[in-house]
């Protein structure tokens, strides 16, 4: 079997471990593993924060102007909280960024746990505090039966 072909099996199987979640289903997963309150942060916020970041997609990555790159459903950046193999990192979350690329999020939560605690809280996202913060978030959690 040529490289291509094993590049693209590569690709598939990344891919499969990957997912994106519904509103509510991303909404209940939240709420059970204690994000709603947590650092004082509604599960709306959140959920806000998520879909702007990735579109609750799991396999979101995107790289930012100063050359570092974000992974995830919250878009944990390499510079400072997760390690790869292209970029010297902090790596304070103390995971691989590849791991934060898959269906699993419960490192993504613990990071982003960890990155909400900090006094910046919730702005250390961008788009939470371009389109979230300040906000009647109400409809993030409507009809999720929570």
């Amino acid at each position: 079997m040529g490289a291509g072909c094993w590049l693209l099996l590569a690709s598939l199987a990344a891919a499969s471990r990957a997912k994106v979640f519904g509103r509510c289903q991303l909404a209940h997963l939240l709420q059970q593993e204690g994000l709603d309150g947590y650092s004082g942060y509604s599960l709306a916020d959140w959920l806000c924060m998520a879909f702007y970041e990735s579109t609750f997609n799991t396999a979101a990555k995107s790289i930012n102007a100063d050359s570092s790159t974000n992974f995830g459903i919250f878009q944990i950046d390499n510079r400072l909280w997760c390690a790869d193999e292209r970029s010297p990192s902090e790596n304070l979350c103390r995971v691989a960024c590849a791991d934060l690329l898959t269906s699993d999020i419960t490192d993504d939560i613990i990071c982003a746990k960890r990155i909400v605690r900090l006094p910046q809280g919730m702005n250390a996202w961008e788009d939470w505090a371009m389109h979230c913060k300040g906000r009647d978030l109400s409809e993030w959690v409507e009809g999720c039966d929570l």
